[in-house]
């Protein structure tokens, strides 16, 4: 019977993965293949071609000017994903500390206020955000794509950084206090130096997130685009060209998991699970 159960769950699991991995396989392997082979089925299946760069040579060194050229692309992304990350870890980093290793009056009221944020989506704060954005001369700038990042990752930031500052002992900050300590020079040069791991974990989650995120770049960018809304702009029949956008995409963020992983599900699951 627990054979029957063992073997069960590993058929369970090959499926669950092969339901997301295999997509990711037939993306990766539309991006190498030439535009007279994408809708030859049979061919692409027996892998009958020779496999070609010019889908990523026409997306990353594209013609300039033209809707393929996407070297802005890439360049207002990782601006755009940097600058969200840092505002992100510099107003979560305070807070999540404060939540975690002091005690006030309304630290439980705030800790929940943090949740329900976290559970608010991006389309509820887009529409008065591009009012607000076009008054103060926000839209379409990196700055404002970044602040609006920020701002939907600052519960998450907050939430996971709770979790690794409840892992620092109460002892050593009592033992710094002693020492005499101030409360900011404990923060600054006690806590933060145990917490590299957890703020680099962190970090990279954010720059995920932002480097990923598509709805609040649509609305609120129309010259400057990042790399989700660079590829929805191409048209449907440019698969290959859309598969190798997309696979470039794909590529810091997978890096960025590999490096992180014994930490992600914490993050995905807010820092329940450790």
């Amino acid at each position: 019977m627990r054979n029957l159960k063992s073997r069960a769950r590993d058929v369970s699991a090959v499926i669950l993965v092969s339901l997301y991995v295999l997509p990711l396989l037939w993306w990766g392997l539309s991006a190498f293949t030439p535009a007279d082979v994408l809708l030859d089925l049979p061919r692409m299946l027996a892998l009958d071609f020779a496999p070609t760069l010019s889908n990523f040579a026409l997306v990353i060194l594209g013609v300039e000017g033209t809707i393929f050229d996407s070297r802005q692309t890439l360049v207002d992304s990782t601006l755009v994903a940097m600058l969200a990350t840092a505002i992100s870890l510099l107003a979560a980093t305070p807070m999540a500390y404060a939540l975690s290793q002091m005690t006030f009056r309304w630290s439980a009221a705030l800790r929940r206020t943090v949740i329900l944020q976290r559970f608010m989506p991006p389309i509820a704060i887009v529409f008065p955000l591009v009012g607000l954005y076009h008054s103060v001369g926000l839209l379409d700038t990196r700055l404002g794509v970044a602040l609006a990042h920020a701002a939907l990752n600052l519960p998450f930031a907050v939430l996971l950084l709770k979790s690794f500052f409840d892992d620092v002992p109460h002892e050593v900050s009592e033992a710094a206090r002693l020492d005499g300590a101030s409360r900011a020079q404990t923060f600054t040069h006690v806590i933060l130096p145990l917490m590299k791991g957890g703020l680099a974990a962190t970090a990279i989650l954010c720059f995920i997130f932002s480097w990923t995120e598509f709805l609040l770049s649509l609305f609120l960018s129309t010259n400057m685009r990042t790399m989700p809304v660079q590829a929805g702009v191409l048209v449907m029949n440019m698969w290959g060209l859309i598969s190798a956008l997309t696979f470039t995409a794909l590529v810091p963020a997978s890096i960025f998991v590999l490096l992180v992983q014994k930490h992600l599900v914490r993050g995905l699951t807010l820092g329940i699970y450790r």
